[in-house]
């Protein structure tokens, strides 16, 4: 590098590291409305002036807490002292290429959001400038296919991709198509101390629990992973490790505690021809979930299958009563105590006819009634049952914290477990219990197609916090009794760790701790997500 060169580098990155004022408090939280601290904040927008903050922040012994669009609920995104690295600003979509299957596959830099790729890949319209031939040429090829979409589909769809990747993010298609893991097929990963990664899916794998990482300037990291077995239900809590398991897998779903992802290519499937979707009305709990399993056996082409229980209803006729948010679907009649929305994918449209039909049999046969159901055929009609979906947490949301305003030692309560098939009935009947024994105010909804259910306790005082917790720490180890899992899609975070020891017990937590400081040895990166906090080697305390 000339001296020019140099020059115009510190130029680049001179004030890239700022000290934390007012004019950054919203970066202290995330959507869990937990508040940390920290001492200084970046906003890089190169993988140089990326690498440049972790290196200094390294050399200092500064806690990191790495950010993207904050829309986290489990506290990942929180500082916990030390230095913020933001990434919404490394917001560009790099590149484009067709894999061996001809399929196509965007490279995006982290803080690209979710809604923002999603209308670039339905209109086909990108930024290439800057794209090499390669890249060039499988955008022309994609121009002359046909339509095509990125499936993961969080709730909140101003997520970033490299935060969907540190979370494994997934949402109600991933009944069908799989949590954000199944669509990634290559990351770039940063180390603490700056040094890289470059991993792409199919190339780099552990023997048995072993594990070899070959950084992009050539040093070689020798991993021991832990030896717990993953639950075979849908999870997202702690390090995805398996035997012979693909390296890239390591670092999706890390919370930001094992490597900064900065770079993530995703791949592309084709758009189904015909979407779907059927809300389905239930007098009560019982019938719902007799629907639920028949249309588990019955139906091929399910994509979601997507839960509201009676209390979610009436926050759901709330919001129409006081706002004009949810315009687009009908009134909510009184007479409905839970709902099922199932949504069907097919290449047909008698395909999807014929499967509508068998939807109309399990409804009839849960005691349900076809002409209580609402049908949407259309894009309109479909975006409208998912602005439902949305509506329930950002009421509840709301309510928690007008309830905050008098008793500010108080937040909502959510849960994230799944259980494997054959624990739904008696899953839910736990929890019904306990919240009626303790005398708790709440709501569910959520993937239950997935065996994966969010119950969210809303308290009114202290009392009943302090209630809700002990009762979702025991709901933790009665469902990992029963082979399911902690957290199904939204990471550990900081508000897990508890429940994420009760699943796994001692022994293996010990060994994520060791698989964390061979990566992190001074214990800086996501400090206080997945693991406690270490408090030796480390500022920001």
């Amino acid at each position: 590098m000339s001296e020019n060169e140099a020059r115009g580098r510190r130029r680049v990155i001179s004030g890239l590291i700022r000290p934390m004022s007012e004019k950054y408090e919203s970066y202290l939280c995330d959507e869990s409305r937990v508040i940390g601290n920290a001492e200084s904040i970046s906003f890089p927008r190169t993988e140089v002036e990326l690498r440049y903050a972790l290196s200094v922040e390294y050399a200092r012994g500064d806690r990191v807490t790495v950010q993207g669009g904050r829309t986290g609920i489990s506290a990942g995104a929180v500082p916990n002292g030390g230095h913020i690295i933001n990434l919404s600003r490394m917001d560009r979509i790099t590149g484009m290429r067709k894999d061996a299957d001809g399929e196509f596959c965007v490279r995006v830099q982290a803080g690209v959001v979710l809604t923002r790729f999603n209308d670039a890949v339905a209109e086909k319209k990108f930024d290439a400038s800057g794209w090499g031939y390669a890249s060039l040429s499988a955008l022309e090829d994609f121009h002359g296919a046909g339509p095509y979409m990125f499936m993961p589909d969080p709730t909140e769809d101003t997520a970033t991709i490299g935060g969907m990747a540190a979370c494994n993010a997934s949402g109600a298609l991933t009944y069908r198509y799989g949590s954000t893991r199944r669509h990634i097929s290559a990351l770039r990963v940063m180390l603490c101390d700056g040094r890289s990664v470059s991993l792409r899916r199919g190339e780099c794998f552990a023997k048995g629990r072993r594990l070899q990482l070959r950084t992009d300037d050539g040093d070689v990291l020798c991993l021991d992973l832990p030896t717990y077995t993953m639950p075979d239900v849908k999870n997202a809590a702690g390090y995805f490790v398996c035997d012979g398991m693909d390296a890239i897998d390591l670092f999706i779903g890390s919370d930001g505690a094992l490597g900064v992802i900065f770079e993530v290519e995703v791949r592309l499937m084709k758009r189904p021809a015909h979407i779907w979707s059927a809300m389905c009305f239930f007098g009560g709990e019982n019938d719902a979930l007799r629907f639920v399993a028949e249309c588990r056996d019955m139906v091929e082409n399910l994509a979601a299958i997507e839960y509201f229980d009676g209390a979610s209803l009436d926050i759901l006729r709330g919001e129409k009563a006081f706002g004009a948010s949810l315009t687009r679907i009908p009134d909510i009649s009184a007479r409905y105590g839970a709902a099922v929305c199932v949504e069907l994918h097919g290449a047909l449209e008698s395909e999807a006819m014929e499967q509508l039909f068998y939807v109309g049999e399990c409804i009839d046969r849960a005691g349900g009634d076809i002409y209580d159901t609402w049908l949407a055929r259309t894009s309109s009609a479909n975006i409208g049952l998912r602005e439902m979906r949305r509506a329930i947490p950002e009421r509840v949301n709301r309510l928690i914290a007008r309830r905050k305003l008098t008793e500010p030692t108080i937040s909502k309560l959510g849960s994230d477990m799944a259980v494997p098939d054959g624990f739904l009935r008696a899953t839910l009947g736990m929890y019904r219990l306990g919240m009626t024994e303790a005398g708790l105010e709440s709501a569910v909804w959520g993937h239950i197609g997935n065996n994966h259910l969010h119950v969210n306790i809303l308290p009114r005082s202290k009392e009943e916090f302090e209630r809700g917790k002990a009762l979702i720490a025991e709901w933790a180890k009665r469902v990992s009794e029963s082979g399911g899992t902690i957290s199904a899609e939204h990471g550990v975070g900081k508000l897990k760790r508890d429940a994420l020891r009760i699943m796994y017990g001692d022994k293996h937590i010990l060994e994520m701790s060791a698989l964390k400081r061979a990566l992190d040895p001074k214990w800086l990166l996501g400090c206080g997500n997945i693991l406690p906090a270490a408090t030796f080697g480390a500022r920001g305390v």
